[in-house]
């Protein structure tokens, strides 16, 4: 009798005892049930593998941590630059900052607060920034630690901020509130002075309103002792510090944005919300010397120009050798309600409107000086957008914009699906960047890019990754992720394959009229044969081969018809089946769902055998790099819309591409552009079918048609997705007590959301297999109910599929058939069964199989698992003439749960890949290299004697996960993976030599397991699937890295390796380098007597404790952070960071005892200067007496 491990077996019944579990035993005819063992006897080798296999991997591995974060900040609200640094600072609505410098430095940190940003200051070449937010806080950031950590907080209680001011080289931070008054922060102790200028002392005591909040704080450039206050009515206050008296007072009687001092410290200039400009000097206060509507219209009759939109910021730069530079934002007239938002520059008399394509939140002027009394020789304009970040070069005439090194463009299109790949072939990111840099724009500056501070290298990570995300529009993009940066390689637009759709045109050929149909759904690349395959929403799919050649040629295209065509009941496995709570309470807030904007159009006949789009028919130019070999498209049936597609995979070795929605599936052969299969789910079982089917009455099925299909768009937009996040429900088929409330705890589930005013609730199921009738389908229109419409605009299901109650009396005879489309019919006719994974391997298809044989592994939405047999022809020359037969093999496995992925082990436990063929290009000029034969890589087993022995299928569905060891099909292991959520994505990758499956839970779990035994390594609460877009863009990849799109623009990285979160500290890069702050200009004998000496102003003196006394404690409350050593020792963790630490440690150390060796050498000189002095003093008066000094 073989030997076996007692503790597992123990493990492996407690998984599937009932009590435990009810998905034990669900196994079916899968030999061993649940999770315990053969020892010997039927299992036969199956049994020891258990033994033999010495896995490596142990919780000391995992370990999760975020890495990065790229793309552009969602909802930006706040911009800030340090001129000395060359770093930029970017704030944003959800409490985050990223911070900016060259490409690679890139840093993201957040509030705990979450509250908005409202504005940013650094503390210039001081490696720290203070941060302001509408929680009314302050925050004072240490940026001299890869992770910047906040050092202290400051609350305030009684007082709204609106504007922050801090002087350059000052300690002492100026707060503006929104009720007039002026606070004073010390930068060091972060406590508020208890100077305090009040807006009653500031403003004439003759006024009777209040002057509003402060919206504008600066002090003057030609005496720190003056600090200018801007009011929102109007009123501007030159604030004498020292005497605590109004120097000047100015009104205007238009409310004012913003003011901007010229260097000299003489005048200043005040935006209005008329779309003025006023211009002031601080000798006549009484009224501006200079106004002007920039963008106002002269009136004839000598008027004052008509008044324009607001001007929201406005900077004054001075230059020494020509006119300044007054740039500001808004001030457009009314009239032009279709200009888009811009930015007027005005240079001399030159005056340039720069349009945006996205509203402007914030800009700045980028200078040569630090120093606000010098002239500032402005040469470039950083402007903030809400979807953007642009640098205009303001060194040249003409204004080009800088090109953007940072990946800010990844929401160009909304990305709808991603995929990564770590380790892939390092030769892959110069040839994808090579075809790529052929399409660069042209026309930008020719300047090094402004924005230059930090460092960065390399690290020790240098395997090659690529992420590869697919868009709204169509597109697909290729990023270079390697070494934690990201930089885009090529593009690749998969709409040029189809004909545009011309306005109007949807009408005359019923095609569908939609939002995005060229939407990318699914992809699948493989990196070694360079094939890759698109899903797009339009229920098509399109092969794309990879050249360096130009070709001219017609696109191949297939059309493939897949049809439900039985009717039927499920009776499930009792015991699969879950209970409901009532969820009748969430009825109301489920009646705002917006529907999406599919239309269908009525047409005289009804539609059949026609495809969605129409393939371009011409011969099409097609460039470098990905080039389209062949299109298939789903066709409608019967007046039936294709339903989309949910799995997809592609095996360039056997040349066959396998796709499959919830009507079943479909075997494409793209060399020699032929369909193999073309079959419904249930055609796939033949006699095998492991459930009990009972037909039922067609026309109750018909009757509810029309008012349950469901169309396409974004805002259902993930069916494979979605059908899994379905299916953990699926199992009630028949009529529940209450339909409404089944459909509403499906809405319940944890990724339900709305974005962007879609409904993008799970339960958006667009396999929904309502049908589209056509009008002149008497047959079928008989069949509806009373007073139904024939069509109406498709909405999302999640709408569609709630039951409300019918009250017509007509109505109500029909309310049964219609109540249970609503609610349960979309189960049990999505229990058509969608196909919901795919697998090509070489693989035992059949039990008494004694060799390996090319397969394609079939998962479907009920658990269900087939393995269909693939006959290719034996040599590669008959590869194009004969035919590859496809065939089911007989052979059924079942798990709880929608399955989500396939893996393949040999019997040493290594991870087994699918064959694939070596890339080589089509169109290459050499001759050679077209005639020559295809290179096969089959990755045999480990050794030739086990070819014939077994290996193991790793299968997990969104409930569970089994490894069946193969020819036997007995299952060796089961995990049941959660009872109360479901799992959204689960890839087999591997890990330090090794191999895991990773799983991400809709309850915000991430979870590794061992393979093969499926022993529990990690399981962390990471965070909660608060929308549909974390769950549909989460993917893990080899190495211990994963990815999600966490806002609509930004990708956020992280790793679950302990080995990575130990090197991560080393990875990233550096904010803050040592840099000289430039010397200020001597401005010689006249500047004392005519521009007021700045350094004879003692801010400590007037705002310390001892001259102004301690504020009122009720005022704000300090809060000490976590920076400094403990922020870098609980961002870094591990030796790696204790290493930095150290270095960092030693480096002051050094540096201060340079500094003690200089200050003692000098001490030395002046000591011997002093001696030698002493001694010739004594030797003069040596023999001199008393009376004769």
């Amino acid at each position: 009798m073989k030997k076996f491990n007692f503790r597992k077996v123990l493990d492996g019944l407690t998984a599937s005892s009932p009590g435990g579990s009810s998905g034990g035993g669900s196994g079916g005819g899968s030999g061993a049930g649940g999770g315990s063992v053969h020892p010997g006897g039927t299992a036969g080798a199956a049994g020891t593998p258990r033994d033999e296999i010495q896995e490596t991997l142990t919780s000391d591995y995992f370990q999760i941590c975020k890495t990065v974060r790229h793309g552009f900040p969602y909802l930006p609200t706040a911009l800030a630059f340090d001129p000395v640094q060359k770093i930029l600072a970017i704030g944003t609505r959800t409490g985050a900052i990223r911070i900016l410098g060259r490409p690679g430095v890139d840093c993201y940190c957040q509030h705990e607060s979450g509250a908005a940003v409202l504005q940013l200051q650094f503390l210039i070449n001081e490696g720290a920034l203070v941060s302001a937010c509408a929680d009314d806080a302050l925050h004072l950031w240490n940026l001299r630690q890869k992770r910047p950590a906040i050092l202290h907080s400051l609350k305030f209680n009684r007082e709204r901020i609106t504007y922050c001011h801090l002087p350059f080289q000052s300690k002492w931070l100026y707060v503006g509130t929104e009720r007039g008054n002026t606070h004073i922060v010390n930068i060091e102790s972060f406590i508020l002075s208890g100077y305090v200028i009040m807006w009653n002392k500031a403003i004439e005591l003759s006024t009777k309103t209040h002057p509003g909040p402060v919206v504008h704080l600066s002090d003057s450039p030609r005496d720190e002792g003056k600090l200018l206050i801007g009011y929102e009515n109007g009123t501007v206050v030159l604030w004498d510090l020292r005497s605590k008296r109004a120097d000047l007072r100015a009104y205007y009687d238009e409310a004012i944005h913003s003011v901007a001092w010229h260097h000299e410290g003489k005048q200043f200039m005040c935006s209005h919300s008329d779309g003025s400009l006023t211009l002031w000097n601080l000798k006549s206060p009484n009224r501006p010397f200079q106004t002007t509507i920039p963008h106002g219209k002269v009136q004839r009759d000598g008027k004052k120009p008509e008044s324009c939109k607001p001007i929201l910021k406005v900077e004054y730069k001075t230059c020494k050798n020509s006119e300044p530079f007054v740039i500001f934002s808004g001030g457009l007239s009314y009239d032009k309600a279709c200009r888009r938002p811009s930015l007027t520059i005005m240079h001399g008399k030159a005056i340039t409107v720069l349009e945006m394509d996205h509203p402007i939140v914030d800009f700045l002027t980028l200078c040569e000086t630090p120093y606000p009394n010098e002239f500032q020789e402005p040469y470039a304009v950083v402007v903030l957008l809400e979807k953007d970040l642009i640098v205009v070069d303001l060194t040249q005439s003409n204004f080009p914009i800088f090109e953007n090194p940072y990946p800010i463009d990844i929401h160009e299109s909304p990305v709808t699906c991603t995929e990564y790949f770590a380790d892939c072939p390092p030769d892959l990111i110069p040839v994808l960047y090579s075809v790529g840099a052929k399409h660069k724009k042209q026309g930008y500056s020719n300047k090094e890019w402004p924005i230059s501070g930090g460092a960065w290298n390399l690290g020790a990570q240098t395997y090659p990754e690529i992420i590869i995300t697919g868009h709204a529009d169509g597109s697909v993009k290729f990023w270079d992720a390697s070494a934690i940066t990201l930089q885009m390689l090529y593009k690749l637009k998969t709409s040029k394959v189809f004909e545009k759709q011309k306005v109007g045109e949807g009408k005359a050929t019923a095609e569908i009229v939609e939002e995005d149909p060229f939407a990318v759904q699914m992809m699948y690349w493989c990196p070694e044969s360079r094939i890759f395959c698109v899903a797009g929403v339009s229920a098509y799919v399109v092969v794309y081969r990879f050249s360096k050649h130009e070709v001219n040629t017609e696109i191949a295209s297939l059309e493939v018809r897949l049809q439900y065509e039985v009717e039927d009941i499920i009776t499930p496995e009792p015991e699969i089946i879950p209970p409901f709570p009532d969820a009748s309470s969430q009825l109301p807030s489920l009646k705002s769902l917006s529907g999406s904007t599919n239309t269908v159009a009525c047409e005289g006949t009804m539609k059949d055998s026609i495809p969605c789009l129409s393939v371009k028919t011409r011969p099409v130019r097609m460039p470098p790099g990905y080039q389209a070999d062949l299109v298939i498209q789903l066709v409608w049936v019967d007046g039936e819309p294709p339903q989309q597609i949910t799995s997809l995979a592609v095996n360039s070795a056997y040349g066959l591409v396998a796709f499959g929605n919830c009507n079943g599936l479909a075997v494409v052969d793209f060399m020699q552009k032929t369909v193999l299969l073309s079959m419904g789910t249930l055609d796939l079982y033949g006699s095998s079918d492991p459930y009990q089917r009972q037909p039922r009455s067609p026309r109750k099925s018909k009757q509810f048609a029309a008012d349950n299909f469901c169309m396409r768009g974004l805002s259902n937009f993930y069916p494979d997705l979605t059908k899994r996040i379905r299916t953990s429900y699926q199992s009630l088929t028949e009529l529940s007590d209450s339909p409404v409330s089944l459909e509403l705890e499906r809405c319940k589930s944890p990724t339900s959301d709305h974005v962007n005013g879609h409904c993008t609730s799970p339960t958006s199921q667009s396999c929904s297999s309502g049908k589209r009738l056509s009008s002149a389908d008497v047959s079928k229109a008989n069949r509806r109910g009373p007073g139904r419409p024939p069509f109406r605009k498709a909405q999302s299901a999640a709408c569609m599929e709630i039951s409300l109650p019918v009250t017509t009396e007509e109505n109500r005879e029909n309310s049964f058939s219609r109540s249970r489309s609503s609610s349960v019919s979309s189960i049990d006719r999505d229990s058509k069964e969608a196909i919901t994974a795919l697998y090509f391997m070489e693989s035992f298809a059949r039990k008494n199989d004694s060799a390996v044989s090319p397969c394609l592994w079939v998962g479907t939405g009920l658990g269900m698992v087939l393995i269909l047999s693939l006959n290719l022809p034996a040599s590669d020359d008959l590869r194009q003439s004969e035919p590859v037969m496809v065939s089911p093999s007989g052979t059924v496995l079942t798990l709880k749960g929608a399955v989500l992925t396939f893996a393949c082990l040999d019997c040493m436990g290594t991870l087994t890949h699918p064959p694939y063929e070596v890339w080589r290009d089509p169109h290459s000029a050499d001759d050679g290299e077209k005639t020559r034969k295809r290179k096969l890589v089959m990755h045999s087993p480990s050794s030739s004697q086990d070819m014939g022995d077994h290996q193991f299928a790793v299968i997990c569905s969104e409930k569970q996960a089994k490894v069946f060891s193969l020819p036997s099909q007995t299952c060796l292991y089961v995990h049941n993976i959660t009872e109360t959520s479901f799992l959204l994505r689960a890839d087999v990758v591997t890990l330090c030599n090794s191999v895991c499956l990773a799983c991400f839970c809709a309850n915000g779990h991430i979870m590794t397991l061992s393979l093969p035994s499926l022993r529990p390594l990690l399981d962390i609460n990471y965070l909660p699937v608060t929308d549909m877009r974390i769950a549909r863009t989460f993917c893990f990849t080899n190495e211990g890295q994963a990815l999600y799109l966490s806002s609509p623009t930004e990708i956020q990285r992280l790793t679950y390796s302990q080995e990575m979160c130990d090197n991560l500290q080393d990875m990233l890069g550096d904010l803050f380098t040592p840099v000289e702050t430039p010397e200020a200009q001597n401005r010689g004998f006249l500047k004392g007597l005519f521009g007021g000496s700045g350094q004879a102003f003692d801010r400590e003196e007037l705002f310390g404790e001892a001259t102004a006394g301690k504020a009122s404690r009720s005022l704000a409350q300090h809060i000490p952070g976590s920076g400094g050593i403990e922020g870098v020792r609980g961002a870094a963790g591990g030796v790696i960071g204790d290493l930095t630490r150290a270095r960092i440690a030693l480096d002051e150390r050094g540096q201060k005892l340079g500094e003690l060796d200089e200050r003692t050498a000098s001490m030395m000189a002046s000591a011997e200067a002093f001696s030698k002095h002493a001694h010739e003093v004594m030797l003069k008066y040596k023999d001199k007496k008393w009376y004769q000094f």
